[in-house]
Parts: C-alpha cells; sequence; structure tokens
C-alpha cells in the first residue's frame, strides 16, 4: 500500500481527508505569519491596551508539555527505552546527526497513528497553565507559534485533544512534516529544511521577524518572545527579544554558565505576568513605535559570519555536548576548547587563529 502524505493536518489511520495530496506529493505549508485573532470579547484585566507587535515562538515537548512526544512512542512501539538512550549518546557524542538518527527512531515504529496516539493521551501532561496563557494570547491577539523539532501531524493531534479543536486552531505549528502509512509500518520524517537538524528553527524565526517587520505601516520591529527548556532550543532563542527558560533545566542552566539574559518561569502563568510588565514598559517608553524596549539587535549577528572558519565565541564556550546538538554539522568529536579563565562574550564574533592571519 501506498504511503499516505500528511501535512499541516492531524491524520487517520484509517482515512485521510480528500483535501490531502496525492500519495507520492510532499507540499509543506508555506511560511507565514499567523492570522491575528479577533476574540477579544472577555473583559479582564488580562486584556491589554495599545501595543506594539508580538509574536510568541515556544518548544513542544519538555515546554508545553512535560514529556516527549517521540519518546513516549519509541519507547512503547519502536526502539525501546534502552536503544533510544543509546541513540541519545550518539548525538551527544558526535557519532551521528540529530537527523540520521531522528529517522532511525522514528523508522523503528510499527503502530497505526490513532493507536499510537492513544498512549500519548494517557501519558501526556500539560503545563498546568497554559490553557489561561493560550487565552491570554487570543484575547489580546498574539500570534503564538509552536516551533518543534518533531512532527507536525503529531503535534497537532495534540492540541487538538488537550486544547480543543476550536483553541487549537489559533496555533500555528512550524515543524516537520511526515509520510505514515495506515497500517502504521512506515514512518517517515518530511524534513523542514536539508541541514543535519532537518529543522533550523533559528531560520524559521528570522523568516517570522522579516515578514512581520515588512508588514509593519511604520518601520516598527515586532517584539519576538521564545520559550524553550533544553539547550536544543539555544540557536532559536538567540533570535528573540525576550527568551524564557523553564527553571531547573538544561537552558536556564546553559544560560547562566554563559552570562545569557532569560527570565526563569515554572509555569506559563510566570510568563503571562512578564509580557504584561514588559508590554507596558514598552508602551510606557515607545508607545510602540520603532524598536521594543527589550530588544536584540544582534539576533542575526552570529550567523552572519562570512567564513566557516569564523565562529561566534559563545561557540568556544560551549561543552562537547552542546555543540553536539546545536552545530552537529560544524562540530564533531573536536571542538575549539575553552581556554582557561577566558571571559565569556555571548554574542561576539572571533575569528579563528587561521582567519587572524588572512
Amino acid at each position: 500500500m501506498a504511503p499516505a502524505v500528511v501535512n499541516t493536518q492531524p491524520i487517520s489511520a484509517l482515512e485521510l481527508e480528500k483535501t490531502k495530496p496525492h500519495a507520492g506529493e510532499i507540499k509543506v505549508q508555506d511560511l507565514r505569519v499567523p492570522v491575528k485573532c479577533l476574540d477579544s470579547t472577555a473583559n479582564s484585566d488580562d486584556v491589554l491596551g495599545p501595543k506594539r507587535d508580538i509574536i510568541i515562538f515556544s518548544d513542544f515537548d519538555g515546554t508545553i508539555f512535560m514529556q516527549d512526544t517521540g519518546h513516549i512512542l519509541f519507547d512503547a512501539h519502536g526502539c525501546g527505552p534502552k536503544r533510544r538512550e543509546e541513540l541519545d549518546e550518539e548525538i551527544k557524542n558526535g557519532v551521528r546527526s540529530f537527523r540520521d538518527v531522528s529517522e532511525e527512531m522514528w523508522g523503528s515504529l510499527n503502530v497505526p497513528f490513532d493507536d499510537g496516539f492513544e498512549i500519548m493521551k494517557t501519558s501526556l501532561e500539560i503545563d498546568p497553565a497554559f490553557h489561561d496563557f493560550h487565552n491570554f494570547c487570543i484575547k489580546n491577539n498574539i500570534p503564538f507559534n509552536v516551533i518543534s523539532a518533531g512532527l507536525k501531524p503529531i503535534l497537532r493531534r495534540v492540541l487538538d485533544e488537550f486544547l480543543g479543536k476550536k483553541q487549537s486552531k489559533f496555533i500555528d505549528i512550524i515543524a516537520n512534516d511526515a509520510t505514515i502509512t495506515p497500517d502504521g509500518k512506515q514512518w517517515k520524517p518530511v524534513w523542514r529544511h536539508d541541514t543535519p537538524l532537518g529543522h533550523d528553527k533559528a531560520a524559521s524565526i528570522q523568516e517570522y521577524r522579516t515578514i512581520a517587520s515588512s508588514e509593519s505601516e511604520d518601520g516598527s520591529c515586532p517584539l519576538i518572545i521564545f520559550v524553550g527548556d533544553g539547550v536544543s532550543d539555544l540557536a532559536a532563542a538567540r533570535e528573540a527579544d525576550v527568551l524564557f527558560a523553564r527553571a531547573g533545566l538544561r537552558l536556564e542552566e546553559y544560560c547562566r554558565e554563559n552570562k545569557i539574559p532569560y527570565i526563569p518561569f515554572d509555569t506559563f502563568a510566570d510568563i503571562k505576568k512578564e509580557i504584561i510588565k514588559i508590554t507596558k514598559e514598552d508602551q510606557n517608553k515607545t508607545k510602540g513605535y520603532g524598536k521594543p524596549v527589550v530588544y536584540n539587535p544582534r539576533a542575526n549577528f552570529w550567523r552572519k559570519a562570512v567564513k566557516a572558519k569564523t565562529v561566534p565565541r559563545f561557540v568556544r564556550n560551549a561543552t562537547k555536548e552542546d555543540k553536539m546538538h546545536l552545530w552537529p554539522d560544524t562540530f564533531t568529536v573536536k571542538g575549539g576548547a575553552q581556554k582557561e579563565n577566558e571571559p565569556s562574550a555571548t554574542l561576539s564574533l572571533e575569528p579563528t587563529p587561521e582567519t587572524k592571519s588572512e
């Protein structure tokens, strides 16, 4: 049986909507800035007044949900927890790329989509304050985007289940697509980017920022917010003006070690409070024009190095494990070691010895 192609909507193992492309055709949704919501009927203190455009990007696994959707499937219907941990180590040690390992993990699954989803329903735990936060975004016309290295059909189905389709439709998902056969014997990611990571989150956020800025009538910059939990989120986090890191996890630890500005959070209730505070301060100081009061002028600077030998200094300060997660195409087992007592300069570029002489 030919595999059914899955694009941006959840699939059924038995039937696909007639509107889906024919087998063999892959059509990834064009990148867009989500249409702003019009639901502002609630009379609440949570409803903000005039403000500049705000765009929120959030990781999914470990951020909106406490567990990892892929891990749940792999452990129950695929390679199993032992092999999954071995594969994770191969990524960390630079033996294989994230994309290569992910293809093996997804390829190990042998379960119809609907059956696999049943175990996710009982295993996943959503952030206790996310429902309220999502309503806050809808009331205030704040686009909320999930940005993930996972598979879009799974993420959409999970959001539909936990939020309801009426609320879930306001969330745009920027992730990889997939082809999944109805019998569940073939799960194949359709990667968003042709890179060792499969999905360059930083590139996706840059494109959103560019589109939003070009649509601004007065040239004002949108306020870009990123929410994450792990070091694998760091490349995307560096494109944001405001970074929220889940307290006690690896992203917060990395930010502390490398003096990267961030705001810790325990639940999305903390994020809502901070956004209200930042928005009010920005409105008082800028009236919503020009650059936001919290602005990251070098969000894209570290990616502009023309020569491959020129790398951001924060790369030199990163651990080998972090380098493997973030730049598997650049760093293998070898990596620039941090010199003893060398200061951390998070966003400045520093040429390697070879380029200094050029």
